[in-house]
C-alpha cells in the first residue's frame, strides 16, 4: 500500500473550493474519530452492541471507535480522508484483502478493546465482523468498515467523492475483486446502491438486520 498521504483522487472544483481525497496523516485522527462518533452514535448495530441504555455508552463508543481508527493505523489499513480546502469533510476505513494484515489488527483490536468496551461488546464486535465477512460471495475484496461525512456537510454530494476515492483504492489493488459493506438503515441501502452497491444478503448481528452490499470491481461508479 502507498504512504498514508498519499493524494488518491484528483482534486474537483466545488464553489471555488478544492475538494480532495488523500490517506490520513497521523494528526487526522483524532478528527476522523470525532467525525465517526456523530456518524455511528445512533446506528442501531452500535446502539445494541455497546448497550446505549447504559450511562457510559457514549463513553465505551468513544472508546471502541479510538482504538479502531489506531488499530487501522497500525496495521496500515487504508484510511481515506475528504478534504474541502484544508478542512476534514469525510472519511472512509478499509480492511485489506490482506490476510496477514487482518489477522494483526485482529489482536491489536481485541486487546485494546477489552480494555475500553468490556468483554461483552468486544466480542458482539467480533461476531459482527465475521456474520458480515461470511455473507460475502469473494474470496478477496476489501470491507467498507466505516464511512462518514460531517453533518454540516451531507446532502451535497461529498459522500459520492467519498465513494469515488475508495474505489480508487480498490483501483491500487489489483488482486481485489471489490467492495463489501454492512448497510443497517434505508438510507444507507440507498445511497450505496446509487454508487452501484448491490445487495447480496440480509444478515443479522444481534438484534439488528441489515443487508450486506458489494461493488463488484467492473461496476462503474454511479454519477
Amino acid at each position: 500500500m502507498e504512504s498514508p498521504a498519499s493524494v488518491i483522487s484528483n482534486n474537483a472544483d466545488s464553489e471555488s473550493v478544492d475538494v480532495k481525497a488523500s490517506y490520513l496523516k497521523a494528526e487526522d485522527l483524532k478528527f476522523a474519530a470525532s467525525l465517526l462518533y456523530q456518524a455511528y452514535h445512533d446506528d442501531p448495530v452500535f446502539l445494541d452492541i455497546f448497550n446505549s441504555d447504559k450511562e457510559d455508552y457514549e463513553q465505551r463508543l468513544r472508546a471502541a471507535i479510538r482504538e479502531e481508527l489506531n488499530a487501522f493505523w497500525q496495521a496500515k489499513q487504508p484510511m481515506v480522508g475528504l478534504y474541502l480546502g484544508d478542512t476534514m469533510v469525510g472519511v472512509a476505513c478499509l480492511n485489506s484483502p490482506d490476510e496477514s494484515l487482518s489477522v494483526n489488527r485482529f489482536w491489536h483490536w481485541r486487546l485494546k478493546m477489552l480494555l475500553s468496551a468490556g468483554y461483552f461488546s468486544t466480542k458482539q464486535m467480533m461476531q459482527k465482523e465475521q456474520t458480515v465477512l461470511e455473507a460475502v460471495p469473494l474470496k478477496t475484496f476489501h470491507l467498507l468498515s466505516f464511512i462518514a461525512v460531517h453533518p454540516l456537510h451531507q446532502q451535497h454530494g461529498f459522500g459520492h467523492y467519498l465513494m469515488a476515492a475508495v474505489n480508487t483504492v480498490l483501483d491500487e489493488h489489483t488482486d481485489s475483486e471489490g467492495v463489501a459493506v454492512y448497510a443497517t438503515s434505508g438510507k444507507f441501502k440507498a445511497f450505496f446502491e446509487n454508487v452501484g452497491y448491490e445487495v447480496i444478503k440480509e444478515v443479522t448481528v444481534g438484534n439488528v438486520s441489515g443487508s450486506v452490499m458489494v461493488h463488484y470491481r467492473n461496476n462503474e461508479l454511479v454519477q
